[in-house]
């Protein structure tokens, strides 16, 4: 790895653990010193593969204009190039959300193949990790399920969470923007003169938004499942899921097997939903992290979302529990839906996702907007007036002048949308791209980060658009042939 040689620079033997249970050597880290700025760093090398990893911190002003007062440790994790030849210009991950810490993501992003060329560095955005987490202490737990069932927007929660928050955080101090100079820092720090991004889901606003403050120290980047500027949050999460859920059931009612088995599926989905609507149903769960079965009760608007994010992960399996939970067995849809909700809310810190939502998006959402973006959709408007009442009253994080205006940068930039995503589908993608003038969209048969589940086609062309960082004739043929496998129709055993 590549260090400043300024005369700031010391060697020190600075002790941090490595992975759990690894067998590996330590190497002398670095200590960049001097409050905000100070980066510490640990490698060890892995005694059977010889592949080297460096874990540590670095420290930042909480408020970068005072350059005063309270600072922050944000974690870092960097797994080095293994392959001869490695480029200088690193691949810096960046987590969705908003509220996922990136340095808990490693091997998520299924981006393990491009190590070989590459340093991945995993850095934690301010608000989701190191020393200063904005988590808040929901109801949702492996012992109240109902929770994971439930919406989450609950007021009386979040307003305990800002009081707690609030004794050791300035909140005004989350947004994007100032995350984004906190990158740029660690950057500079590092000593990594151009890096290349690749962002998931917020991860792509977060990227867009470096993009624009440091366009000349980025080779190139890859988005994965955008949500731009313009992707005000929540607004537009009803829309998106109808639209995967329409184009899985136009899939099945084409395909002869799934179309047989399961029949008409909006009428189903509709009959479902009409009928949760006037009686909620109870069900038995009975899932691996719980110490017996527990019993539920399922709404409409439970099931609505569930059904959102179970569009997230496999498509695959939705036609058949919509089936089961119309023959009148919801087990299989809840203990599916309740295992979807777990996953995502105990990746985020909630308290960071409103502090960039509530500036950067709710106040975008006008009353006249909400009507048109949820009219005919499955998940209706519920979401965006829950999340709207908590940010009535949840602080302002502070924005530059211009933030709400579309990114347009000359940066090389692939964009990767899913067929399926029902959160930021290929329209979102679409419209990034008319804005970013060197940029190249591929939509492929998928759901929500296509990057990741996309296969050797799309690995294939991350890895070679990576290589030339242009897109001019990047070979994207492949995926005309891409084949998500066919639907279930009966349950594995």
């Amino acid at each position: 790895m590549r260090h400043c040689r300024s005369a700031q620079w010391i060697a020190t033997l600075f002790l941090i653990a490595g992975a759990p249970g690894a067998q590996a050597q330590e190497e002398e880290g670095v200590l960049l010193t001097g409050g905000a700025g100070t980066l510490k760093l640990k490698t060890t090398t892995d005694d059977a593969t010889g592949e080297k990893t460096s874990r540590g911190t670095f420290t930042v002003w909480e408020n970068r204009t005072l350059k005063s007062g309270r600072t922050i440790d944000l974690d870092i994790v960097i797994l080095h190039a293994t392959g001869d030849g490695a480029r200088p210009d690193p691949i810096f991950m960046l987590a969705g959300g908003p509220g996922q810490d990136a340095t808990r993501t490693i091997g998520a992003f299924g981006a393990s193949y491009l190590r070989e060329l590459h340093d991945l560095v995993y850095i934690s955005q301010r608000g989701t990790g190191g020393s200063m987490r904005l988590d808040c202490d929901l109801l949702a737990s492996d012992d109240n399920v109902q929770a994971y069932l439930d919406g989450l927007w609950d007021e009386a929660t979040f307003r305990a969470c800002l009081e707690e928050l609030s004794k050791h955080a300035d909140l005004t101090q989350y947004s994007t923007p100032i995350a984004m100079d906190d990158l740029n820092e660690a950057r500079q720090a590092l000593g990594y003169e151009r890096i290349n991004l690749m962002g998931g889901s917020y991860g792509t606003r977060a990227a867009l938004v470096y993009m624009r403050r440091y366009p000349k120290t980025v080779r190139c980047a890859v988005l994965n499942g955008v949500a731009p500027i313009a992707f005000a949050n929540p607004l537009y999460h009803a829309r998106e899921a109808q639209n995967a859920i329409d184009a899985i059931f136009a899939e099945c009612a084409s395909d002869p097997a799934c179309h047989e088995a399961f029949g008409d599926l909006p009428a189903k989905l509709l009959h479902v939903l009409q009928r949760l609507e006037a009686q909620p149903v109870e069900v038995e769960v009975e899932l691996p992290f719980m110490d017996g079965p527990q019993t539920g009760t399922l709404t409409r608007q439970a099931f609505a979302g569930a059904l959102r994010t179970l569009m997230y992960g496999d498509s695959r399996r939705i036609p058949r529990l919509l089936n089961a939970a119309f023959e009148g067995d919801f087990r299989g849809f809840a203990e599916a839906g309740i295992m979807s909700n777990r996953g995502i809310i105990r990746q985020l810190a909630f308290g960071m996702l409103l502090c960039v939502t509530c500036a950067e998006d709710v106040d975008r959402i006008e009353e006249a907007m909400i009507g048109p973006a949820t009219a005919g959709t499955f998940y209706g408007p519920d979401r965006i007036y829950e999340q709207k009442a908590l940010c009535e009253f949840w602080p302002r994080s502070i924005l530059p002048e211009g933030f709400g205006e579309d990114v347009s940068v000359n940066v090389p930039t692939l964009v990767l949308s899913g067929t399926y995503d029902p959160v930021t589908g290929p329209r979102w993608g679409a419209d990034a791209a008319s804005h970013l003038p060197n940029s190249l969209h591929v939509v492929a048969p998928g759901s929500h980060g296509v990057a990741s589940g996309g296969g050797p086609c799309i690995r294939s062309i991350i890895a070679e658009f990576l290589e030339r960082a242009s897109v001019r004739s990047l070979d994207v043929s492949c995926v005309e042939g891409m084949d998500l496998g066919p639907f279930e129709v009966e349950m594995d055993d």
